[in-house]
């Protein structure tokens, strides 16, 4: 059973962090909020967020449509974005643009600081390259950027492209928890939604957060399969994360 978004008295705070690739929304958008709202996520990491005509727009309406708001990203991170609910204070957002290779789609980081009570945590959304070089330097670059959060926890998640025996996943699963092989809970597979056969995307944390589960959410209430095969080409990845209590 998933456990709830909960402040403790203790300070701790249990979040759930859902990461989604929702293919620039040109699926079914009414399928695509129905599964993110029933996630009931404090953070939504979204990827191929809409990037041109009225982008901000259309990524405006699949927040209200989940419950949710634009945190950062779209366009301006060439393509992921974060969503929120109220429960999360806002410190700072920023979009980050990676190096860009001749020839291929430019990559980027949506990136916020939130504080859920009195714990601050880095979040950062993800979609690392096709090419296999560029994808291996960019999972470094996220690690860097993970480690400038100057915070006592981070998640990071998104699409990797790539499966969890490759140089770029092992990368980033030897310096940060990977959610599934941590705590699995539902399903592993993530793409593609229609016959899910392997594992690319992927929710990560720094060492001291709990994971308590993670995974493709089964049995989301209001959800039917057909609604996950039509809402866009990958299946969601749903972490519930515990942050223990902080001095910072």
């Amino acid at each position: 059973m998933d456990v709830n978004s909960v402040a403790e008295d203790d300070g701790s705070a249990t979040v759930r962090v859902l990461s989604y690739n929702v293919r620039s929304m040109r699926d079914d958008t009414a399928a695509l909020a129905r599964v993110i709202r029933a996630g009931a996520p404090d953070v939504v990491l979204v990827q191929e967020a809409p990037r041109f005509f009225r982008w901000r727009k259309k990524l405006a309406r699949l927040a209200a449509g989940s419950g949710l708001y634009v945190l950062s990203g779209g366009a301006t991170a060439a393509g992921p974005a974060l969503l929120c609910s109220l429960r999360a204070t806002v410190e700072r957002t920023e979009d980050v643009l990676l190096p860009l290779t001749p020839g291929l789609h430019r990559r980027g980081f949506a990136t916020a600081v939130l504080r859920f009570g009195g714990v601050r945590v880095g979040f950062l959304s993800c979609h690392l390259s096709l090419r296999d070089d560029e994808r291996l330097a960019q999972s470094g670059l996220l690690l860097d950027r993970v480690a400038a959060f100057d915070t006592p926890y981070a998640v990071a998640g998104g699409d990797i492209n790539e499966r969890p025996d490759g140089p770029a996943f092992r990368r980033l699963a030897g310096s940060l928890q990977d959610g599934w092989a941590t705590a699995p809970r539902g399903s592993e597979h993530t793409s593609p939604a229609t016959g899910p056969r392997q594992r690319i995307d992927a929710v990560f944390a720094t060492p001291g957060v709990e994971v308590l589960g993670c995974g493709v959410p089964e049995d989301l209430p209001g959800v039917t399969a057909g609604d996950l095969r039509s809402a866009t080409d990958h299946l969601p990845v749903l972490a519930t994360l515990r942050f223990p209590a902080t001095r910072r």
